[in-house]
């Protein structure tokens, strides 16, 4: 990878140990129907992603990881708490201003890549930008291209990829708007352990030489142990897969 210079001052995101951070929660609760059929998905979740870190966030299936990613980007509401992103308070945000705010801040990669069938790679790629109504540029384009890879593969549809380039087209998608936070939800589910390692081997990349900023949701203590910081019940630094392991387990109750 090649080191990348961000457009919009790196102020406006804050700086770690600064206010405000990338993202933030403060006592997050999320609770589905009322009464006694209520169903708690999250209980009093708080949380700070400082810039340029890459946070994992892990537990036991049904602990309400994906729940919580949804939260932090906007794409449902809390019951109860704040979220901030780049010092923006979003829970009282209507539709209109966080769709605005998903466009200029949050970049999103999932399992299931959502590539548009009837576009180029490239296409796909810079179509953030297009749907907003702005420019590529194309030196960041061409940057993107060979930091994934995919440069070779440009002009070829999603039905000419393999299931790793898919992600690697996913991956820059997410990038190309340069998003205060880029939320990765199991990213590596439906790829085979060497393209994971691959793509896993992308998105640290991005994080210590793009200053980018990630949250991803994984059962995988291996996707888990790129991070620099992992969030279970408790709360993990650098680590190995090993230990995440460990760590599931005890907060499994196995």
């Amino acid at each position: 990878m090649t080191t990348r210079t961000y457009n919009r001052p790196r102020a406006e995101y804050g700086e770690p140990g600064l206010a405000p951070a990338a993202v933030s929660a403060v006592d997050v609760t999320r609770r589905y129907g009322s009464d006694e059929s209520a169903v708690v998905a999250l209980a009093g979740v708080s949380i700070d992603v400082p810039v340029g870190q890459f946070t994992a966030v892990m537990g036991p299936s049904g602990s309400g990881k994906s729940t919580l990613m949804h939260i932090l980007a906007g794409l449902d509401q809390p019951t109860e708490g704040t979220v901030t992103i780049a010092g923006l308070e979003i829970s009282s945000m209507s539709d209109g201003e966080l769709t605005r705010l998903r466009r200029r801040h949050i970049g999103f990669v999932f399992q299931f890549f959502n590539l548009l069938p009837m576009l180029t790679a490239e296409e796909n790629i810079v179509l953030p930008l297009s749907i907003a109504g702005e420019k590529p540029d194309r030196a960041w384009v061409e940057e993107l291209l060979a930091t994934v890879g995919i440069a070779d593969r440009r002009t070829h549809r999603p039905s000419e990829l393999s299931g790793g380039q898919h992600q690697r087209v996913a991956i820059a998608r997410a990038l190309v708007t340069e998003p205060t936070v880029l939320f990765a939800d199991e990213p590596t589910g439906n790829l085979d352990s060497s393209t994971s390692r691959d793509v896993l081997a992308l998105l640290r990349g991005s994080v210590d030489e793009l200053g980018q900023t990630i949250v991803m949701v994984t059962h995988d203590p291996q996707a888990a142990a790129r991070a620099d910081r992992g969030r279970i019940v408790k709360e993990i630094g650098a680590s190995t897969a090993a230990a995440v392991l460990d760590a599931m387990q005890e907060v499994s109750g196995r």
